[in-house]
Formats: structure tokens, C-alpha cells, sequence
């Protein structure tokens, strides 16, 4: 009976452990976190980067020079399927030979395709054989003090170490030196070390939130994140810069959020264009474009990225009722009004100033003013400066953009002549003028009097 009743006891449990057992993989594991979830889902989206750069090591000139190889590291998040990538400037800057080892372990080699300095962020291209896992991109507009974030890097080497923290504190501005300084920052106690710059920062809902830029040195709990939106913004203009000469749709919208998902919603249709033509109008949403889901500005932008003027985009359009139509354009080059240096107006600029140049397109003025927070509303864009001329001692350069000259805007080249010409003009000893450099307004002054004398041979 004792033996019986024991037997009985051993049953029961193991039964009791068996049930528990079952409980748990029907359920759920306690081990399961939200963290876990977080990492299991986003991890397959998160590359790691290596490369080197030959820096000079010593020697003076003339008694030859030696060199040697710096090793870097860093970290990046898939952000479209094709292989592109976004990252901190700062990984890939004088890198040779960029290599990515994705998140099962297969290498590949990755190249830059566009970059901002000031922003410290870079988009590369991995030549990926098939389609990668793309990491889902949330918002940090809302974001609460307080709140749990991972971050996946390639700290010390290390591949894929995840930390946890929290929000520590938001719009925080972090210079670096004269030249640079990150602005509107994330604070998170999220542990991040060498290698983890250009990696994700995520939330509990396994979004991206922002890319991991910079520590605090000396500091323990103390790193900073660029904002996910100011991501998308700056990756956005970054390839629609690439784009919008060679394709020409009409369309400008912006991300919004409605329901917890994002949207690419239409806000303006150029007049005349083919969007028009095909009945596209504000407030209308682009859901997919030649096959690619579009949910925000970004996946618009880079389904653009390797069309050309010759292809025909397909876009699946959605009216504020929520009927779906597809629309095919025909995409033609950007119109452009660039003068040609051998116009008349042209060669009087290049031989009285000194600078070739030619009109902003309308996207890019606008992708200026929403870095700057300006409303510019035309440009010149300088093409060539001669050297020794009078804008070249002025400190012009070619790839400034000259917004104006005194009360005069400049969005062309008959702008900048008839200024140049103007009684008004040259009748002051000096007049202010005001140019963009690296996302910045800059000041300088012109010698009228030298200038007129030159414009009037």
C-alpha cells in the first residue's frame, strides 16, 4: 500500500510537470519578455560593418612617408529589401572596402550611395542576392521619458549585442567640435559602446525609433540617438536629390500616422504634371509604387531610386474613401531651365562674376528648408567658379546655392544679370550677399564698385 500510494505521488508529479511543461509552450515561457520578442524580431534586420582606412603614420615630405591600416566598426538597419542600408556617416567615411556580415552570417560587400556629413548619416548598397528582412520603422514624436528601449550593435566587435535601457531625456543638442554638432538628440541609458553607431534603438513594439549615434565619454548610461523621423527626413532627401532629375511623377507628400501605422499621404500635385492628368489629388495615399509597399516618405523615395526616365511607375492609389486604383505614369525628365554658358547672359556672368550656375530644383529648395527650418523660396545653385574672379574672392564655391544679393532674390541666372546691372546695385560701395553651404546660411559681402566696373565693358 505504501509502495502503491508512493508510485501514486511519483505520478502524479510527473504529470504535474508534464502539464506545467505544456502550459508554457502553449502559452507562453515566463522567459518570453517583450525584450526577447523585440531582439527575435528585429535582429534578422540589423547588419554588422567592418573596414579599414590607410591613415598616414609619419614622415616628412621629401624623406618619404609611412602608412598604416585603422580598423573600424560599426553597425547598420536594413531600411528597404533590396539591400539598402542606413548608417552613421562617420562607420564608412575614407573606407576603401566596405564589409557587411548580414544576420545569418553571410558576408557581402556594400558601397556608399549617398551620405550627409552634418547629420552623420550614410545610405549604403549591399548586393544582396535575394530580398532582405527590413526593420520596422515607428516614430519618435512620441516618445515618453521613461520608457524601455534595446539597442542591437556591433559593440567592441562583438556582433548583435543587445543592451536595454531607458529613455533618459529628449532634444538633447551634443556638440562634437567646431565643424559639427548633433542636435535634437535622444538621451537613453541603453548601454552603447565603439561599433554600435549606425544601429538601431527600438521601443517595446520592436520598432526602430532612431539610430544610435554617439557616448558620452567618461560617462556610464549616458548615449545619444538620432530621432527616427529625423532619419527619415534626411534619408528621404538624400535620395530624392539622386532621383529628381532623371524622373519627373509630380507627386510631394509626407508620412503620417493614423491608426498606429504609418502612411504616405499626398500633399500637393504639381500642376500639369502626369499624376494630375491621372486624377491624383491631396490627401490621396500611395500604397505601393511598382510592386513596393510605401508607408512612409522614405519607402517612396527609394522605390523611385532605380527608375529611370524611360520606365513606367505604377502606383496604387488610395482616395479618402478607400477605394484603390492603379495608375501608370510616364515619367519624363525633370524640366530644367539651365542656362547654357554660351547664352549671352551666361558668358556676361562668367567673365563679369565669375560663376556658372543654374536654377534649385523645387524638391530640393523644399527638402532645404525642412532640414533648415527656413522658407527659401528659390535658389541659384553655383556649377563652376573661376578662379581669380570676383566670386571667387568672395569665397564662393561651386555647389553653394546663392539665395539672393541684398533685397534681390537670385533663382536664376537673368536674376543674377539684372541684378548685377541694376543702377540700384551698383550704385553702393558693398552689398550683402547670402548663399547655403553644408545646410547652412552664410554671409559675405560683394565690392560693388569692382564688380561694376567689370559688367560694363
Amino acid at each position: 500500500m505504501t509502495t502503491l500510494l508512493r508510485s501514486s505521488v511519483i505520478c502524479l508529479t510527473t504529470f504535474c510537470t508534464l502539464l506545467a511543461h505544456t502550459a508554457q509552450t502553449a502559452f507562453g515561457s515566463n522567459r518570453d519578455t517583450p525584450v526577447v520578442r523585440v531582439v527575435r524580431e528585429a535582429s534578422p534586420s540589423v547588419v554588422n560593418i567592418h573596414g579599414h582606412k590607410t591613415v598616414r603614420a609619419g614622415g616628412l615630405p621629401g624623406q618619404g612617408q609611412s602608412f598604416q591600416q585603422v580598423n573600424g566598426m560599426g553597425t547598420g538597419v536594413v531600411i528597404d529589401s533590396r539591400g539598402y542600408v542606413v548608417t552613421n556617416f562617420h562607420v564608412v567615411q575614407d573606407v576603401n572596402d566596405i564589409r557587411v556580415t548580414l544576420a545569418d552570417g553571410r558576408p557581402a560587400v556594400a558601397r556608399v550611395i549617398a551620405h550627409d556629413l552634418r547629420t552623420d548619416l550614410a545610405v549604403l548598397k549591399i548586393d544582396a542576392r535575394e530580398p532582405l528582412p527590413v526593420i520596422r520603422i515607428g516614430t519618435s514624436e512620441d516618445l515618453w521619458v521613461g520608457e524601455t528601449v534595446i539597442a542591437i550593435g556591433n559593440a567592441f566587435g562583438y556582433e548583435h549585442t543587445v543592451t536595454q535601457g531607458i529613455v533618459s531625456a529628449l532634444h538633447r543638442d551634443v556638440p562634437v567640435n567646431e565643424e559639427q554638432s548633433y542636435t535634437d538628440l535622444i538621451q537613453t541609458s541603453a548601454e552603447i559602446n565603439p561599433g554600435n553607431s549606425g544601429g538601431p534603438l527600438l521601443n517595446l513594439d520592436g520598432q526602430m525609433i532612431g539610430i544610435n549615434v554617439a557616448v558620452r565619454v567618461g560617462a556610464q548610461g549616458i548615449a545619444f540617438t538620432i530621432p527616427v523621423d529625423q532619419v527619415l527626413d534626411i534619408v528621404s532627401g538624400l535620395i530624392q536629390q539622386k532621383t529628381v532629375n532623371q524622373l519627373s511623377h509630380g507627386i510631394r507628400g509626407v508620412t503620417k500616422w493614423k491608426d498606429d501605422e504609418s502612411i504616405f499621404e499626398v500633399t500637393s500635385v504639381a500642376s500639369g504634371s502626369s499624376a494630375e492628368k491621372e486624377g491624383v489629388g491631396k490627401g490621396d495615399r500611395i500604397l505601393q509604387v511598382n510592386g513596393h509597399t510605401v508607408r512612409n516618405h522614405m519607402d517612396f523615395e527609394f522605390s523611385m531610386l532605380e527608375l529611370t526616365s524611360r520606365d513606367s511607375i505604377e502606383f496604387e492609389v488610395a482616395d479618402s474613401k478607400g477605394d484603390v486604383t492603379l495608375v501608370s505614369l510616364q515619367s519624363r525628365p525633370q524640366t530644367r531651365t539651365t542656362d547654357a554658358i554660351s547664352s549671352p547672359v551666361a558668358q556676361r556672368i562668367w567673365t563679369s562674376f565669375g560663376i556658372q550656375g543654374e536654377p534649385v530644383a523645387e524638391a530640393t529648395m523644399q527638402d532645404l528648408n525642412r532640414r533648415m527650418e527656413t522658407a527659401y523660396g528659390a535658389g541659384l545653385k553655383i556649377t563652376s567658379v573661376r578662379p581669380g574672379s570676383q566670386a571667387d574672392r568672395q569665397g564662393m564655391q561651386s555647389g553653394d546655392v546663392l539665395l539672393g544679393i541684398r533685397n534681390w532674390q537670385t533663382s536664376n541666372l537673368n536674376d543674377l544679370d539684372y541684378i548685377l546691372r541694376s543702377d540700384e546695385f551698383r550704385s553702393g560701395s558693398q552689398s550683402q550677399f547670402f548663399i547655403i553651404r553644408s545646410n547652412k546660411t552664410m554671409i559675405g559681402y560683394l565690392q560693388v564698385a569692382q564688380a561694376s566696373r567689370r559688367t560694363t565693358r
